[in-house]
Protein backbone atom coordinates (compact mmCIF):
# COMPACT_ATOMS: atom_id res chain seq x y z
CA UNK A 1 0.00 0.00 0.00
CA UNK A 2 1.46 3.39 -1.28
CA UNK A 3 1.95 5.97 1.81
CA UNK A 4 -0.42 8.19 0.35
CA UNK A 5 -3.04 5.31 0.52
CA UNK A 6 -3.26 4.61 4.05
CA UNK A 7 -6.46 6.78 6.56
CA UNK A 8 -8.71 6.71 2.94
CA UNK A 9 -10.98 3.61 3.04
CA UNK A 10 -13.10 2.12 4.87
CA UNK A 11 -12.62 -1.40 4.20
CA UNK A 12 -15.30 -4.21 5.11
CA UNK A 13 -15.24 -6.40 8.38
CA UNK A 14 -12.63 -8.75 7.79
CA UNK A 15 -10.52 -7.18 4.79
CA UNK A 16 -7.72 -7.58 7.18
CA UNK A 17 -6.53 -10.10 10.24
CA UNK A 18 -7.91 -8.81 13.37
CA UNK A 19 -6.74 -7.67 16.66
CA UNK A 20 -3.54 -9.79 17.54
CA UNK A 21 -4.54 -12.28 14.45
CA UNK A 22 -1.82 -12.41 12.40
CA UNK A 23 1.82 -10.64 11.32
CA UNK A 24 1.94 -7.72 9.56
CA UNK A 25 4.40 -5.61 7.01
CA UNK A 26 3.39 -2.13 6.49
CA UNK A 27 0.34 -1.74 7.91
CA UNK A 28 -1.81 -2.55 10.62
CA UNK A 29 -5.82 -2.86 11.01
CA UNK A 30 -7.91 -0.16 13.41
CA UNK A 31 -11.25 -2.06 13.91
CA UNK A 32 -14.51 0.25 14.28
CA UNK A 33 -16.84 -1.61 16.85
CA UNK A 34 -19.01 -2.60 13.67
CA UNK A 35 -16.30 -3.99 12.07
CA UNK A 36 -15.29 -2.05 9.41
CA UNK A 37 -11.43 -1.53 9.47
CA UNK A 38 -9.00 1.42 8.55
CA UNK A 39 -5.45 0.92 7.16
CA UNK A 40 -2.71 2.45 9.60
CA UNK A 41 0.79 2.37 8.69
CA UNK A 42 3.31 0.91 11.23
CA UNK A 43 5.75 3.48 12.51
CA UNK A 44 9.10 1.90 13.75
CA UNK A 45 9.71 3.52 16.83
CA UNK A 46 13.04 5.28 17.99
CA UNK A 47 15.90 4.09 19.88
CA UNK A 48 14.11 0.54 19.65
CA UNK A 49 16.71 -1.05 18.05
CA UNK A 50 14.18 -1.68 15.13
CA UNK A 51 11.96 -3.83 17.38
CA UNK A 52 9.38 -2.01 18.51
CA UNK A 53 6.22 0.09 16.55
CA UNK A 54 2.99 1.47 16.51
CA UNK A 55 0.40 2.07 14.25
CA UNK A 56 -0.04 5.74 13.52
CA UNK A 57 -3.34 7.74 12.50
CA UNK A 58 -2.77 11.13 11.45
CA UNK A 59 -6.52 12.26 11.37
CA UNK A 60 -6.30 15.62 9.05
CA UNK A 61 -4.89 13.80 6.24
CA UNK A 62 -7.76 10.68 6.48
CA UNK A 63 -10.54 11.13 4.24
CA UNK A 64 -13.54 12.74 5.31
CA UNK A 65 -15.30 9.54 5.29
CA UNK A 66 -12.76 7.90 7.69
CA UNK A 67 -13.32 10.74 10.24
CA UNK A 68 -16.92 11.43 10.12
CA UNK A 69 -16.79 7.36 11.12
CA UNK A 70 -14.46 8.01 14.03
CA UNK A 71 -16.63 10.68 15.22
CA UNK A 72 -19.69 8.98 14.77
CA UNK A 73 -18.15 6.79 17.62
CA UNK A 74 -16.42 8.43 20.01
CA UNK A 75 -20.11 11.01 20.29
CA UNK A 76 -21.72 7.39 21.02
CA UNK A 77 -19.56 6.31 23.18
CA UNK A 78 -19.79 9.65 25.19
CA UNK A 79 -22.92 10.37 24.81
CA UNK A 80 -23.66 8.48 28.03
CA UNK A 81 -21.76 10.50 29.99
CA UNK A 82 -23.86 13.40 29.20
CA UNK A 83 -21.41 15.96 28.46
CA UNK A 84 -21.96 19.70 28.78
CA UNK A 85 -18.98 20.87 26.86
CA UNK A 86 -16.15 19.28 24.35
CA UNK A 87 -12.48 20.84 25.47
CA UNK A 88 -10.52 20.14 22.23
CA UNK A 89 -6.82 18.95 22.73
CA UNK A 90 -4.72 20.77 19.57
CA UNK A 91 -3.51 19.91 17.05
CA UNK A 92 -5.20 17.05 16.02
CA UNK A 93 -7.48 16.80 18.65
CA UNK A 94 -9.34 19.98 17.59
CA UNK A 95 -10.42 18.61 13.82
CA UNK A 96 -12.22 15.50 16.09
CA UNK A 97 -13.52 17.90 18.91
CA UNK A 98 -15.44 20.09 16.21
CA UNK A 99 -17.25 17.21 14.82
CA UNK A 100 -17.98 15.36 17.79
CA UNK A 101 -19.88 18.55 19.47
CA UNK A 102 -21.91 18.65 16.65
CA UNK A 103 -22.57 15.59 17.05
CA UNK A 104 -23.72 15.90 20.77
CA UNK A 105 -25.72 18.89 19.26
CA UNK A 106 -23.36 21.20 21.25
CA UNK A 107 -23.50 25.34 19.97
CA UNK A 108 -19.60 25.49 20.68
CA UNK A 109 -16.43 24.00 21.73
CA UNK A 110 -13.57 25.17 23.84
CA UNK A 111 -10.28 24.52 22.40
CA UNK A 112 -7.11 24.56 24.08
CA UNK A 113 -3.86 26.42 22.65
CA UNK A 114 -0.25 26.15 22.07
CA UNK A 115 0.27 29.40 21.22
CA UNK A 116 0.22 32.01 24.28
CA UNK A 117 -2.34 35.02 23.51
CA UNK A 118 -1.40 38.19 25.34
CA UNK A 119 -4.35 38.09 27.46
CA UNK A 120 -3.22 34.34 28.73
CA UNK A 121 -2.17 34.10 32.18
CA UNK A 122 0.76 31.71 32.97
CA UNK A 123 -0.43 29.97 35.45
CA UNK A 124 -2.72 28.42 33.33
CA UNK A 125 -0.18 26.53 31.60
CA UNK A 126 1.60 23.04 31.24
CA UNK A 127 4.31 21.56 29.75
CA UNK A 128 3.43 18.82 27.14
CA UNK A 129 4.82 16.20 24.81
CA UNK A 130 3.73 13.01 23.24
CA UNK A 131 5.18 9.60 21.52
CA UNK A 132 5.08 11.42 18.01
CA UNK A 133 6.78 14.75 18.97
CA UNK A 134 9.89 13.74 21.09
CA UNK A 135 12.49 16.10 21.47
CA UNK A 136 9.55 18.94 20.68
CA UNK A 137 7.81 19.78 23.62
CA UNK A 138 5.08 22.24 23.76
CA UNK A 139 3.23 24.25 26.12
CA UNK A 140 -0.45 23.94 26.55
CA UNK A 141 -2.79 26.78 27.32
CA UNK A 142 -6.24 27.59 28.36
CA UNK A 143 -8.01 31.06 27.50
CA UNK A 144 -8.87 32.58 30.88
CA UNK A 145 -12.02 33.93 29.09
CA UNK A 146 -13.60 30.29 28.55
CA UNK A 147 -13.78 29.18 32.30
CA UNK A 148 -17.11 30.39 32.55
CA UNK A 149 -17.76 27.96 29.26
CA UNK A 150 -16.35 25.32 31.86
CA UNK A 151 -17.12 26.01 35.52
CA UNK A 152 -19.70 23.96 36.77
CA UNK A 153 -20.45 22.21 33.28
CA UNK A 154 -19.56 18.33 32.64
CA UNK A 155 -16.85 18.47 30.63
CA UNK A 156 -14.79 15.87 28.49
CA UNK A 157 -11.68 15.61 26.52
CA UNK A 158 -11.56 14.91 22.79
CA UNK A 159 -7.93 13.89 21.00
CA UNK A 160 -7.11 12.24 18.82
CA UNK A 161 -4.52 9.15 19.98
CA UNK A 162 -3.45 8.23 23.28
CA UNK A 163 -0.35 6.21 23.49
CA UNK A 164 2.02 6.83 26.94
CA UNK A 165 -0.62 9.33 28.33
CA UNK A 166 1.85 11.80 28.69
CA UNK A 167 -0.04 14.58 26.86
CA UNK A 168 -3.69 13.51 28.12
CA UNK A 169 -1.51 13.91 31.79
CA UNK A 170 -0.80 17.06 30.64
CA UNK A 171 -4.43 18.28 29.83
CA UNK A 172 -5.36 16.58 33.15
CA UNK A 173 -2.85 18.76 35.37
CA UNK A 174 -3.92 21.85 33.34
CA UNK A 175 -7.41 21.77 33.43
CA UNK A 176 -6.93 21.07 37.45
CA UNK A 177 -5.07 23.91 37.69
CA UNK A 178 -8.28 25.54 36.65
CA UNK A 179 -10.48 23.90 38.94
CA UNK A 180 -11.66 21.45 36.08
CA UNK A 181 -11.83 17.85 35.88
CA UNK A 182 -13.55 15.94 33.35
CA UNK A 183 -16.13 13.63 33.34
CA UNK A 184 -14.79 11.13 30.43
CA UNK A 185 -12.44 11.52 27.68
CA UNK A 186 -12.47 10.34 24.42
CA UNK A 187 -9.76 9.31 21.64
CA UNK A 188 -10.15 7.72 18.31
CA UNK A 189 -7.02 5.68 18.76
CA UNK A 190 -5.89 4.25 21.69
CA UNK A 191 -2.64 3.18 21.32
CA UNK A 192 -1.20 0.24 23.61
CA UNK A 193 -1.91 0.25 26.90
CA UNK A 194 1.22 2.11 28.97
CA UNK A 195 -1.30 5.17 29.09
CA UNK A 196 -4.04 2.84 31.69
CA UNK A 197 -1.11 3.95 34.26
CA UNK A 198 -1.23 7.80 34.12
CA UNK A 199 -1.47 8.33 37.69
CA UNK A 200 -3.64 11.44 37.21
CA UNK A 201 -6.47 9.79 34.96
CA UNK A 202 -9.73 9.49 36.87
CA UNK A 203 -12.05 9.74 34.42
CA UNK A 204 -13.16 6.78 32.15
CA UNK A 205 -11.40 6.66 28.59
CA UNK A 206 -13.65 5.95 25.32
CA UNK A 207 -11.88 5.11 21.69
CA UNK A 208 -13.74 4.53 18.15
CA UNK A 209 -10.73 1.27 18.24
CA UNK A 210 -7.74 0.33 20.13
CA UNK A 211 -4.24 -0.94 18.81
CA UNK A 212 -1.41 -2.92 20.47
CA UNK A 213 2.21 -1.94 20.46
CA UNK A 214 4.16 -3.62 17.59
CA UNK A 215 7.35 -6.11 18.04
CA UNK A 216 8.86 -7.48 15.08
CA UNK A 217 8.28 -10.88 14.81
CA UNK A 218 10.95 -13.98 13.90
CA UNK A 219 10.02 -13.42 10.42
CA UNK A 220 11.16 -9.66 10.43
CA UNK A 221 7.35 -8.45 10.38
CA UNK A 222 5.31 -7.12 13.06
CA UNK A 223 3.21 -8.67 15.51
CA UNK A 224 1.10 -7.52 18.26
CA UNK A 225 2.96 -7.30 21.53
CA UNK A 226 1.59 -9.13 24.84
CA UNK A 227 -1.15 -7.23 26.77
CA UNK A 228 0.64 -7.20 30.38
CA UNK A 229 -2.16 -8.43 32.55
CA UNK A 230 -4.08 -5.95 35.13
Amino acid sequence: MAPHEVWQTLYPPGTFPQGGAGEYDTVYPGTLPDGRQIALPIRELPDSGGTRAVASLIVHQAAFEVEDALTAVMAERLASFAPDVIVAVPSLGITLGQAVARRLGHTRMVALGTTRKFWYDGALSEPSSSISSRGSPKTLYIDPRMLPVLHGRRIAVVDDVVSTGSSFGAVLRLLAKAGLAPVALAVAMAQTERWRDLPELRAPVVSAFATPGLVRAPSGRWTAEATPER
